[in-house]
């Protein structure tokens, strides 16, 4: 179980980012709500419609962790939420987000520390600890804020102190999140990651799976280079060509790496 003080500092991100994008788009104009966002084929309105349904849907699971009801959340549950939600037009979707966003935000508050430390939540990857749990969240949370926010200034990033957790887990999501067939036609192979902003070099390893260490690779058959942001974004599919300072030297190429990151 992770310690209460890393529990808050997950939370804690979780809460700024969710402040940070309250503020971005609370004074949007419908045509601004109405604008692509840089998810695929989604409005910026319709970002928020996500991530004001999953908040809906969180609240519900944080509620039966600290009933003890550890039932899984279940898609004949979850189709008539989603669909509420997708009929909202962009307005209402912002007024929705706002309103469940905040109430989910409210009700892990309330928990107080010890409790948070306790309960554990039957998320949809199984039941999750407190800080776990918060990963998961501000992963969804931070990505799908800069998929808005970039959609408003081409030049926005990440936040440095969500990358830094973010990174902290990103073998999960990389090992989740990508394609068989082009794993399959690139490895075995390990790949370097050089992160111009971290010392501990990466291993990208293409083996039967796939995973990223902290670890200096044996035989890399490429280097990737740029910064912790923008290789964490290429994973979670949100490379930018043209606009992302990422390099790659050797038989793995950034077109490689999109295609077998096809984001979510």
């Amino acid at each position: 179980m992770m310690k209460t003080a890393d529990t808050e500092h997950w939370l804690n991100a979780l809460r700024v980012s969710s402040e940070r994008l309250h503020r971005v788009v609370d004074s949007l104009s419908e045509a601004e709500l109405a604008r692509p966002s840089f998810s695929r084929d989604w409005s910026i309105a319709q970002v928020l419609s996500h991530l004001g349904s999953a908040a809906e849907i969180c609240t519900m699971l944080v509620q039966r962790g600290v009933a003890e009801d550890m039932r899984a959340p279940v898609r004949e549950e979850i189709l008539p939420i989603w669909e509420r939600w997708d009929a909202l037009p962009p307005s209402e979707q912002r007024a929705a987000w706002r309103d469940a966003d905040m109430r989910h935000l409210a009700l892990v508050d309330s928990l107080g520390s010890d409790r948070q430390g306790a309960i554990e939540i039957p998320y949809f990857a199984g039941p999750l600890g407190t800080a776990a749990y918060a990963g998961y969240r501000l992963s969804e949370q931070s990505v799908h804020a800069w998929d808005i926010v970039v959609a408003l200034d081409p030049a926005s990033v990440i936040p440095a102190d969500e990358v830094g957790l973010l990174w902290e887990r990103i073998d999960l999501v990389a090992s989740r999140f990508r394609d068989g067939d082009t794993l399959g036609r690139l490895g075995p192979a390990q790949v370097a990651l050089q992160l111009t902003d971290r010392d501990r070099p990466q291993l990208l390893d293409l083996g039967a799976e796939l995973h990223i260490y902290p670890t200096e690779p044996a035989e890399p058959v490429a280097v990737l280079t740029g910064t912790t942001e923008a290789v964490l974004r290429l994973v979670y599919g949100r490379y930018r060509p043209g606009a992302d300072a990422l390099e790659t030297e050797g038989r793995v190429g950034i077109e490689d790496l999109r295609a077998l990151f096809p984001g979510f």
